[in-house]
């Protein structure tokens, strides 16, 4: 009979290592209700403000909670990663700017805190000024890897990793490529909302609980992360009008860091938001998506926001 387990975050990992012994190990069919710590490691408050982002010490790694090794989990295999549901461990979110990070690393030259207040369940409030709609997924999902030694939580890899997809949602399936016998599955970096891009690094981080379902797919050789949506991308926030800013080149980089630029410019002249206000809310409410890249030999980036997220 499949099983329901619990696997607290008081023990957690910076790495990504297949000698970390696992925490738990589990048979294909079971659950497991992970307790995850936000991705700066407990050290915001509801109190925080700028000045504690200035004073933050370097990124040492997401703080993740596991590794769960499944049994007959084996290179070739797929592991089956249902993610059943997710919700904010705590009544806060915060999002950061830190000078010389982020798609605009040198647009801005101070530390900058934005406390979200997550408390009805719903929305992620800046005050009375923005509401943007809760849905949760976790930032960083993967298995080890099958390449001895420590290895940085900071890049998407082909084990999963930090990849701030967020449709990887409530009802979405992600299947990941097995590298080492057991899989060492694990999982942290709790978003309650991010926009495409996460453009200032940070989305509403939170500690989160997410409950997961496990599976096995013998033999399936992917090579790097699939998934598969529950229906329709979900997206509460994507009815109503959306406002756009687009800019061309040969770049796409340059392309979608002028098209942040432009939504900046707009929020703060017609939304009154100061810099810092619009640039966190780009990077957790503005989409951007690659809008046409087959014209040589400038393509097209444009940023929506739903405005629906103003109250």
């Amino acid at each position: 009979m499949p099983t329901t387990h619990r696997l607290d975050a008081s023990v957690v990992h910076y790495e990504w290592n297949n000698a970390i012994p696992p925490r738990l190990e589990i048979e294909p069919g079971d659950t497991v209700v992970f307790h995850t710590r936000d991705a700066a490691d407990g050290y915001y408050t509801p109190s925080s403000t700028s000045a504690d982002a200035a004073a933050k010490g370097p990124f040492r790694g997401h703080p993740l909670t596991g590794p769960v090794r499944v049994r007959g989990a084996r290179p070739g295999d797929a592991l089956v990663v249902e993610i059943v549901d997710m919700k904010p461990a705590a009544p806060f979110g915060f999002t950061h700017i830190r000078p010389g990070a982020g798609l605009l690393a040198d647009d801005f030259d101070k530390a900058f805190l934005q406390i979200w207040d997550l408390s009805d369940g719903t929305h992620a409030r800046m005050g009375r000024r923005v509401a943007v709609p809760i849905e949760p997924f976790p930032g960083v999902v993967g298995v080890a890897l099958d390449e001895l030694g420590s290895h940085s939580t900071m890049p998407p890899r082909k084990n999963g990793g930090n990849m701030d997809v967020k449709q990887l949602a409530a009802g979405t399936t992600l299947y990941l490529p097995v590298w080492v016998d057991g899989a060492l599955f694990s999982i942290g970096d709790g978003h309650a909302a991010q926009g495409d891009g996460e453009v200032c690094v940070t989305a509403v981080e939170m500690s989160a609980q997410v409950t997961v379902r496990f599976g096995l797919e013998p033999g399936r050789r992917l090579r790097e992360p699939r998934f598969r949506t529950r229906g329709p991308l979900p997206g509460s926030a994507a009815a109503g009008p959306h406002f756009a800013t687009t800019a061309h080149g040969p770049d796409l980089y340059v392309a979608a860091q002028q098209a942040t630029r432009y939504m900046i410019e707009h929020l703060v002249e017609e939304r009154g938001l100061s810099r810092e206000e619009a640039y966190v809310v780009c990077s957790v409410a503005v989409d951007l998506r690659i809008s046409e890249i087959v014209d040589r030999p400038n393509w097209i980036v444009s940023a929506f926001l739903p405005e629906s997220i103003f109250v």
